[in-house]
């Protein structure tokens, strides 16, 4: 896809003056790129890798991936992606729950190293809990954090009693992320999970929000308050429930990872970060898809 140099400017700027700082000052973009599925298509291979080498050159350079997606073929195609941008992509991956003792953790980030053809990846996450106590898992991480293998690790699918389960383990506290699923249709964390994390100073990566992979996509992209309010900024629907999900990405400090495949979707997301929804805007929505009321169980997919 050609574009000319002006818009990739504007883009990256936008990009620029919406990232997220992390514990360690480390900057990241309040848009990046999931990949989910992607890798499993040899007729997709050559547009998935221009999208996301496109994505990286607008400013989208956190990349998420993990070991279960395609067992390592997201990887592989990531690795071909980065060999000439290593140095300008945050590497995100993740690991089985059945791989987060510290021998098994191990293996398993030195083969997602070897997949994606890196000596380190800036963040690793365990991708749900499992068997193996917690605090196996973060001294297996920590040492991985020694060796220079990982820069910073984090969890993913926790819901705040896990949160304060891990806040209460030696070592818990460094975790850096935590990755859920969040979207209009979606809102469970806004409860008590968002508040939690907002006072212990632990940002999220929202996957999904564009709600890809649940029965709410269609009732999303046809309510006729998202149609209405994308019609009034002249975005498409998909744009707004990006815009809105990294809404109050500086205060929440939220990133959301939509996945895309095409190289026009991928700019279609990386413009949503410019978008900003009005209070009466964002009062519509409240009302067409109401935040939780009360506690309910972790969304995920």
């Amino acid at each position: 896809m050609h574009l000319e140099d002006d818009e990739t400017a504007r883009i990256r700027h936008d990009l620029e003056n919406r990232k997220i700082t992390l514990a360690d000052g480390t900057k990241i973009p309040a848009i990046g790129q999931g990949t989910w599925r992607m890798g499993d298509d040899p007729f997709k291979h050559q547009n998935e890798i221009e999208s996301l080498r496109l994505g990286v050159r607008l400013g989208l350079t956190l990349i998420d991936t993990a070991e279960m997606y395609g067992e390592g073929r997201s990887e592989l195609l990531i690795g071909e992606v980065i060999t000439d941008l290593r140095d300008e992509v945050f590497l995100v991956s993740k690991a089985y729950p059945n791989h987060a003792d510290r021998k098994r953790l191990k293996t398993a980030c030195e083969q997602s190293l070897k997949r994606l053809g890196t000596d380190h990846l800036d963040l690793y996450l365990l991708h749900w809990r499992g068997a193996t106590p917690l605090e196996e898992t973060v001294r297996g991480m920590e040492e991985l954090k020694k060796a220079g293998k990982i820069l910073r690790w984090g969890v993913s699918n926790f819901d705040t009693k896990d949160m304060e389960e891990l806040w209460s383990v030696p070592g818990g506290t460094h975790c850096a992320v935590n990755q859920v699923l969040y979207h209009l249709g979606s809102r469970g964390i806004e409860f008590d999970l968002i508040p939690w994390q907002a006072a212990h100073h632990v940002p999220f990566m929202a996957y999904c929000p564009l709600a890809e992979g649940g029965s709410l996509k269609n009732a999303l992209l046809h309510d006729s308050s998202v149609i209405k309010i994308a019609q009034a900024h002249q975005i498409t629907p998909l744009q707004l429930l990006l815009a809105w999900s990294i809404r109050h990405a500086e205060n929440q400090h939220i990133v959301a990872i939509p996945k895309a495949g095409q190289p026009e979707h991928v700019l279609q997301n990386a413009k949503a970060v410019a978008i900003r929804l009005t209070a009466e805007e964002e009062r519509t929505l409240n009302l067409a898809f109401p935040r939780p009321s009360g506690k309910v169980p972790l969304d995920i997919v």
